[in-house]
């Protein structure tokens, strides 16, 4: 069940003809991260009526649907008492009372995000690694031990394994699959578990509920990269989760245009976690906030869109000799299948291919003659992507399984999917004529 969103303080949402400021000096009524009676009943609907609904009531803002960009980083107070008002440790985060902490365009944002996550409140950071990595921080201290999925995001290792390793925090990976088993894990110091279902290389999808009563049981926080799936296909909180990260430049954000993260948490991390990203100094601007809180609007319209092109072409590329395998859970045929069917409400457009055995160059020579995929990092925006991937580097923990055979990570993006089917049966060819070539 969804986690309600606690109400903290209430606002006046009536569309009068006053200024909006008047009570308010340094910000509209509605311009606090506080959470309203109208947010708490809007985050009980379907989610797709969250995402229209969700960050603030526009009668508060003149009617106007959007909030506004807010560009500031000075805030003026009228009188000194107000300005001492706004220092109170236990709101500092509720008001507008310097750009760094918060203005009415990110707090909008994140409302939206606390709602759609079904979490208590959420934070902005400027970009996905930047809220795993503070999440993190803000969790452990030296002498610390952490339990990290072995197929997490590769710079999220690359962090455990330098900036913990030299703060004194141990980390050992675990097998992606190893569900209520990770108790066998736990030390007395481990402080958190974290997982990445799917993993955003080779897509092994996670028992995330029993991981998470094995660590609660323990007295362990889980948090969860939910990036693939973002909160619209899968709740992390109802499945157990404490702490869950977004990387927003992905599907949230959705044009390939915004750097972001975010972090969702439950209220007893809250004031922990906003903490520590408050004294790194995170701040993402007003700008990217509006862009990714627009993006948020059509997640749901877009993702189904991405799932359905997703599914047609994997279901071809199933069917090609020159593919060995199609990694996308959503498929009945994949090993992870079962426990997304039984978790998830959807499947994104990122997925990855096995193929057969073929020369390096011949691949190569497959990707450059698409041309409607791209040949780029990242993914979740509206256009498809197709990189060459080596998986077994980013693993200590378990082996990669496909051997050397030669492994494709796809994003089917927005197009009409028989162009993209069109346009991988052309790199096909291509891989065949190189292939031949070379003998």
């Amino acid at each position: 069940m969804r986690r309600a969103l606690a109400p903290r303080a209430t606002v006046s949402t009536n569309c009068d003809t006053t200024d909006p400021t008047d009570d308010l000096p340094h910000a509209p009524r509605d311009a606090h991260a506080g959470v309203t009676e109208r947010d708490a009943r809007i985050a009980a609907l379907a989610k797709d009526t969250i995402l229209a609904h969700t960050a603030g009531d526009p009668h508060s803002r003149h009617g106007a649907v959007n909030p506004a960009v807010y560009r500031a980083s000075t805030i003026v107070f009228p009188t000194v008492e107000q300005y001492e008002t706004s220092r109170k440790p236990e709101t500092r985060f509720d008001v507008v009372r310097y750009g760094q902490l918060g203005t009415p365009t990110t707090f909008a944002l994140e409302q939206a995000i606390a709602a759609i996550e079904g979490g208590y409140r959420a934070m902005l950071l400027p970009s996905g690694l930047a809220a795993a990595t503070t999440a993190l921080l803000a969790m452990v201290q030296r002498g610390d031990h952490v339990l990290m999925v072995d197929t997490t995001y590769a710079s999220t290792r690359v962090f455990c394994n330098s900036t913990l390793a030299r703060f004194g925090v141990e980390t050992t990976y675990y097998d992606p699959l190893v569900g209520g088993a990770i108790r066998d894990l736990f030390r007395p110091n481990t402080r958190v578990v974290f997982l990445e279902s799917p993993g955003s290389i080779t897509f092994e999808v996670q028992d995330v509920p029993a991981i998470a009563a094995a660590a609660h049981s323990a007295g362990i926080t889980v948090m969860m990269d939910n990036t693939w799936a973002s909160p619209f296909f899968f709740p992390a909180f109802a499945h157990g989760v404490d702490v869950s990260i977004q990387a927003v430049t992905k599907y949230i954000g959705g044009h390939a245009d915004v750097m972001m993260g975010t972090i969702t948490t439950t209220e007893p991390l809250y004031e922990r976690i906003r903490s520590a990203v408050a004294e790194l100094g995170y701040c993402v601007s007003p700008d990217d906030a509006y862009l990714a809180l627009r993006g948020l609007r059509t997640l749901g319209v877009r993702l189904e869109r991405h799932q359905r092109n997703a599914m047609r072409v994997a279901e071809w590329l199933r069917e090609r000799p020159e593919v060995a395998r199609v990694h996308y859970p959503a498929l009945p045929s994949d090993p992870g299948h079962a426990l997304w069917a039984r978790d998830f409400t959807g499947a994104s457009g990122l997925f990855g291919v096995s193929l057969a055995p073929a020369p390096r160059a011949a691949v190569h020579a497959m990707l450059d003659a698409l041309q409607l995929f791209g040949k780029g990092v990242s993914f979740g925006g509206f256009e498809s992507l197709a990189i060459p991937m080596d998986p077994a580097p980013f693993r200590t923990a378990t082996r990669w399984g496909e051997g050397e055979r030669p492994y494709v990570r796809l994003h089917v993006g927005l197009e009409d999917p028989d162009d993209l089917i069109a346009d991988l049966a052309r790199g096909f060819d291509a891989l065949r004529a190189a292939a031949g070539a070379s003998r």
